[in-house]
């Protein structure tokens, strides 16, 4: 993160423990996704915030999931489908779902996407989340397919991977290992649809508590708390440009959700910093995406 704050000090005096939770953050959150899930898709602006305001207490796992095998093989029946649900999951939820992909250029492998995701994290975690999320914005705004390899390469450049290791490991042995464990562990945590988060705490006696499905920010809030046994107040949100650069590309509805502002009010408070040259407006069928530019 490109900003510093974490918890208030007196939040950190009243508790012996507060030191100790940054050290080793307790929780550990599961969050079983699918690249070309829309709702996938929407979860990314409470995922923002809930790392903003309380990552000092969780680490994020995300497992690659979906009945990626049904998704081999569309029907062009089936793709105009697809076209409305991601059209109409778009507009109700404000992150730009683009379903002209699946008339203009339809996911050939999806299999190979998440073949792809698995080996841009053998470079690491941050490496394979940054891929995850370029490979999305790929397929969401731009329409483009992300099983074809050329793409895929394109993203792993503009995800600041080690492309020639990323294509050595797209062909290797251990994404698919890793795809394979991941498919596992979604069988034995019974996820049977996405998204599903499994947060669980440090006690082994405890089981983890699931969440299936898109739920109002507080609801997420709500669950961590019940998972630390106690009430943290949420960390001082970064100022708005440290929040740009450091993300570089999001969307209206994600700052919107991040800092309360209606979208309205975001939309205004963007416009000052395309005024003063630091980002740029980037409109996408629904709604609007806002690009950092670097000085």
């Amino acid at each position: 993160m490109s900003w510093k704050s974490t918890s208030s000090p007196s939040e950190n005096q009243n508790t012996a423990s507060g030191y100790f939770d940054l050290l080793k953050r307790p929780i550990e959150i599961y969050v079983f996704i699918d690249p070309l899930c829309p709702e996938c898709w929407s979860l990314e602006p409470f995922l923002k915030k809930l790392t903003i305001e309380y990552g000092r207490f969780f680490t994020i796992r995300p497992i690659i999931s979906g009945n990626l095998a049904s998704l081999q093989q569309f029907k062009s029946e089936k793709r105009e489908i697809l076209k409305k649900v991601w059209d109409k999951t778009g507009t109700r939820t404000g992150m730009c779902c683009d379903g002209d992909v699946w008339i203009e250029n339809p996911i050939s492998s999806p299999l190979v996407t998440a073949l792809a995701v698995k080996a841009a994290e053998l470079q690491g975690k941050k490496a394979g989340m940054r891929f995850l999320r370029k490979v999305q914005e790929y397929v969401f705004l731009e329409r483009k397919d992300i099983s074809d390899e050329d793409v895929l390469i394109e993203c792993a450049g503009k995800s600041r991977l080690d492309v020639n290791e990323f294509k050595k490991d797209l062909r290797g042995e251990a994404a698919h290992r890793a795809l394979r464990c991941d498919l596992k562990l979604t069988k034995e945590m019974d996820v049977d649809s996405t998204p599903t988060m499994v947060v669980f705490n440090e006690s082994e006696e405890d089981a983890g508590l699931k969440i299936t499905g898109l739920y109002s920010y507080d609801v997420y809030v709500k669950v961590l708390k019940e998972m630390l046994q106690k009430d943290p107040k949420p960390a001082i949100k970064p100022e708005l440009e440290d929040f740009l650069h450091h993300y570089r590309f999001v969307a209206n509805k994600e700052i919107s959700v991040v800092y309360d502002w209606t979208e309205q009010q975001t939309k205004k408070e963007l416009k000052k910093l395309v005024l003063r040259q630091k980002v740029r407006e980037v409109p996408v069928k629904y709604g609007t995406f806002w690009e950092y530019i670097s000085s």
